[in-house]
């Protein structure tokens, strides 16, 4: 039994067109109004061979589908499309922005000067302009004056913006990357802090020697500690030594000084302030308590 053919996706040179490569230049660059309104504001789906494309909404909106996934673009944002990505778009009738379509050459000059750790050819990536919006603008402008445009080092130019916009692109996937990594970094300094306060617990070291074990700053792990554990490191340090302090006084005959003693106070007194901060009532009052409990108890 023959297996039903696929389905064939349209591979054009631009959108929706089927041309060959309509200029000797290594990129191609144009409004988005201008080919989107000749085709009634709609791009059906269909992939490039071997280019690469950068959209860049300005204003107005669009509804993209990337590889059967619908996404919407509502503020500015560049969208990158690597080649062989099955696309579509439908534009608002306001929308403002520009299309560019780099050549593979140029990809792979552009690709070379990032370096290997920078990927920013290779996924299909909406990246927000947020503050940089205006910004961005008068670089996809200048580009499409100088495309459009006879001025001496013409080419010089339009590679130089194409260059100052993909180290733009990059930076986002580099701050996009790190922004992904650092939930689980920020877990594994976590767990390491409790484990050291576990091992210190009973020597009061300083915040700042456990920080330094862990090689970062005081201000990064009090940071950390308030994200994922609602608390500052020393508050942290300070319940692990109220958790033990309770746990004696609820299962030993330990006196208050002896119980100082061995949480690591040099004053008892100073162990019962911090108790009593804390928990709100004073050791002694927290064994009589206890004690009470237990005696209704039986």
């Amino acid at each position: 039994m023959n297996k039903p053919a696929l389905p064939s996706i349209p591979v054009f040179k631009l959108h929706g067109e089927s041309l060959d490569w309509p200029t000797p230049d290594l990129l191609h660059c144009e409004t988005l109004s201008k080919r989107s309104r000749e085709h009634q504001w709609e791009i059906k789906p269909h992939r490039h061979a071997d280019l690469c494309q950068l959209l860049f909404v300005f204003k107005g909106h669009a509804e993209l589908e990337i590889e059967g996934k619908r996404t919407r673009i509502e503020e500015p944002a560049i969208q990158v499309l690597p080649p062989l990505s099955v696309h579509g778009f439908r534009f608002s009738e306001d929308v403002e922005g520009f299309a560019v379509t780099l050549a593979a050459p140029l990809v792979a000059h552009l690709q070379a000067q990032l370096g290997d750790s920078v990927s920013a050819f290779v996924q299909a990536e909406s990246y927000p302009a947020r503050q940089d919006s205006e910004y961005l603008n008068s670089l996809f402008s200048s580009l499409q004056n100088e495309y459009v445009g006879h001025q001496p080092a013409r080419e010089m130019l339009m590679h130089s913006l194409v260059s100052v916009i993909m180290v733009w692109v990059s930076r986002q996937v580099i701050q996009r990357h790190a922004a992904s990594q650092r939930p689980q970094r920020a877990r594994e300094y976590l767990n390491g802090f409790i484990q050291l306060v576990e091992e210190h617990y009973r020597e009061h070291v300083k915040v700042e020697d456990l920080a330094h074990k862990l090689g970062i700053s005081v201000s990064h792990l009090n940071g950390t500690c308030r994200e994922l554990a609602g608390q500052p490191a020393l508050q942290i340090m300070h319940e692990r030594q109220l958790l033990e302090a309770k746990r004696l006084l609820t299962y030993t005959s330990m006196t208050i000084y002896e119980m100082s003693d061995v949480l690591g106070f040099s004053d008892p007194t100073n162990f019962t302030r911090l108790f009593r901060r804390r928990v709100g009532i004073s050791p002694k009052a927290f064994r009589d308590r206890l004690k009470a409990d237990q005696d209704g108890e039986d």
